[in-house]
């Protein structure tokens, strides 16, 4: 990809929000259990860490609240092999941490997310605050539209630092990720649309392009415009199909270089966690690109890597490029397989 870098200290640099995340066990509902399984989550990270887990060097920019909350947070962090060089901490009286609880649903109880984020330590993280030289260490710098609805200060810090990257060279992938309980349809329309042009690498759900950014036509001809009028070198949607909350079918579409490029879903996910499976997908097409693979090839380690993600526990993606590489084969293969990997 000539567009990318092709070397930096990073090969990607991520910049949002690291949540703890409490779930009740097994398949509890919130309103009943009596205790909760503390772990971590938040989608840039996600993909920070499920990329260099598959063997990339990647960073994260955030703020977190100097306490033990925060400290959880960014040993998590570094157990993601994911750098926290730009981990700013913050040491006020207000200092928080974000927080979510899971429940895990069963058909016909679907699966439920509670928020308790409103003035994290994230939202207030200036750009002051962030290291003038981090413009130049990274090939790539990646952001949702998460961290562009949490508020002004961030969103301010987060729309400044894409530009910068981008004067400095650096390739930007944009997850688009619209959740409406954060912010309405025509503001974040309106946000996300001043920054399209900016964009190189675009993740982008049909639904989103069809009812927050307001596309109509065929999805291939929803993908092409968004390369045609804003310049998007590479658009991706991913093609999930819910069968039940235990039981997902998986695959995506990618546009590129005036050609689509799609491979057979993975069929009948057995679901433990369907939570980051997104951000796997993401962070397995970034790292595929990254590591100078070719669209057909980052397309299937975004695939298998989401799938994977599907039946382990918790946010992260914790997969090796030698367990990718296998599912792939797998899902490539024809005729009898081994039931076990020994």
């Amino acid at each position: 990809m000539d567009f990318i870098k092709k070397t930096a200290e990073f090969d990607l640099i991520s910049f949002g929000e690291v949540m703890l995340r409490l779930s009740p066990p097994d398949k509890d509902k919130i309103s009943q259990s009596e205790t909760f399984e503390k772990n971590c989550g938040g989608s840039e990270f996600n993909v920070a860490s499920g990329a260099a887990n598959l063997g990339i060097r990647s960073a994260i920019v955030t703020k977190l609240p100097k306490n033990k909350l925060g400290h959880f947070i960014a040993r998590r962090i570094r157990y993601g092999t994911v750098s926290d060089d730009y981990v700013v901490w913050d040491n006020t009286d207000t200092k928080r941490l974000g927080i979510y609880f899971y429940e895990s649903g069963v058909y016909p109880r679907k699966s439920a997310v509670v928020y308790d984020r409103a003035n994290a330590s994230v939202c207030s993280l200036k750009l002051s605050e962030i290291p003038d030289d981090i413009y130049s260490k990274t090939r790539m710098f990646h952001i949702s539209s998460i961290s562009l609805a949490l508020g002004e200060e961030l969103r301010h810090t987060a729309l400044e630092m894409i530009k910068k990257m981008k004067e400095n060279g650096v390739a930007i992938s944009f997850d688009v990720n619209y959740r409406a309980t954060l912010w309405s349809e025509e503001e974040a329309r309106e946000v996300v649309e001043s920054i399209l042009p900016l964009v190189d690498l675009l993740f982008v759900s049909e639904e989103t392009s069809r009812r927050m950014l307001q596309r109509t036509g065929t999805l291939d001809e929803i993908m092409k415009g968004y390369a045609d009028t804003y310049g998007c070198k590479i658009v991706a949607t991913t093609r999930r199909e819910v069968v039940s909350p235990t039981k997902h079918n998986f695959g995506s579409r990618i546009y590129c270089n005036g050609k689509f490029y799609e491979e057979p879903h993975y069929k009948n996910i057995e679901v433990i966690d369907r939570v980051g499976s997104g951000d796997a997908y993401v962070a397995g097409v970034l790292y595929g690109i990254l590591s100078g693979g070719s669209i057909e090839e980052s397309m299937s380690y975004g695939n298998a890597l989401s799938a994977i993600k599907n039946t382990v526990s918790g946010d992260m993606s914790i997969s090796s490029i030698d367990e990718v590489e296998s599912v792939i084969a797998s899902h490539k293969a024809t005729g009898m397989q081994d039931e076990m990997v020994r």
